[in-house]
């Protein structure tokens, strides 16, 4: 990247939110990745607009990244502009029954704030590790509930930088999709539309599946969360466990004993193992039961799969 690129980037939302060269592996769950070519930290969707006005002139590719969960960054980095949307747009506010929440807010903080107002029917995302953002362009969902069903609108930013509105109707939200994923758009805020509850009552089911979660998944080591998606009429998890490849390892990658639907950074694992692993499992869990799997991972960088 030009000098006078770098330059204008630090013009347009002060240096000191400017960062160069910058380890990704200190920004994804998974601990892995290697250096983003520059790193942006902006505090306004007016410093978002003007950041990709200046992607778009020069032609520089770029990402928006929320807390880092549900991706994998090569070892080589990424040549382009990383946009953070994480604590610098994390605004959370209510609104009666409703909850108005900006994209790098964390799902447990609006779980939270949730149970603090007894409003009940956001229990089920008060463990996903993620921002608004990314659960809302993935839909992601957990124990029974899916982001569908709680939005009420999305406010969104296109390729262009105009702000768009979109009611929850138009969302075209499926399993581990969204129109917002398929048209490229970059998720602002979202309203969430809940109901009434008893906040002991809410609070007793956020603990329930907060244990669920520790005792089933291996929440004390990296990852990216589940790693692949699920496969109609099978569950991941299972099909992985019954090809043999429970605590399977390559280099520092391997497959969870707790749960085999997660790939784990057991100790030093680069985007290169994690790959490796993934791909074997793939092969293995096709020859054995004739499914393909799915990565829910997504990968970001140069990566040589097969």
């Amino acid at each position: 990247m030009k000098e006078e690129i770098r330059q204008k980037f630090c013009e347009l939302i002060g240096k000191e939110r400017v960062l160069f060269e910058e380890p990704m592996s200190r920004h994804t769950t998974f601990r892995i990745g290697g250096p983003a070519e520059v790193f942006l930290i902006p505090e306004s969707y007016g410093q978002i607009q003007k950041i990709l006005k200046l992607c778009r002139e020069e032609k520089i590719p770029f990402f928006i990244l929320g807390n880092g969960s549900n991706l994998l960054v090569s070892d080589s980095g990424y040549r382009g502009a990383i946009i953070q949307m994480d604590r610098n747009m994390g605004e959370i506010r209510l609104e009666g029954n409703e909850i108005h929440a900006c994209a790098g807010a964390l799902l447990s903080s609006i779980a939270a704030a949730a149970k603090k107002a007894s409003l009940t029917g956001f229990e089920f995302a008060g463990g996903i590790p993620g921002t608004l953002g990314g659960a809302v362009m993935m839909n992601a969902g957990a124990y029974g509930g899916e982001m569908k069903d709680v939005l009420k609108e999305v406010t969104v930013m296109n390729a262009e930088g105009d702000i768009i509105v979109l009611p929850a109707d138009k969302l075209e939200m499926g399993y581990r999709t969204s129109i917002i994923k398929t048209a490229g758009y970059l998720v602002l805020e979202a309203v969430i539309s809940l109901e009434k509850g008893r906040e002991e009552e809410i609070q007793a089911k956020m603990k329930e599946l907060a244990d669920r979660r520790i005792e089933k998944q291996p929440l004390e080591y990296p990852s990216a969360g589940s790693t692949f998606k699920r496969p109609e009429g099978y569950f991941a998890g299972k099909l992985i466990m019954d090809s043999g490849l429970g605590g399977y390892r390559i280099g520092g990658a391997q497959v969870s004993e707790k749960h085999c639907g997660f790939v784990i950074n057991a100790g030093g694992a680069t985007a290169k193992d994690v790959v490796e692993l993934m791909d074997h499992i793939i092969a293995t869990v096709k020859e054995k039961f004739g499914v393909t799997l799915e990565p829910e991972v997504r990968f970001l960088g140069d990566f040589n799969r097969r």
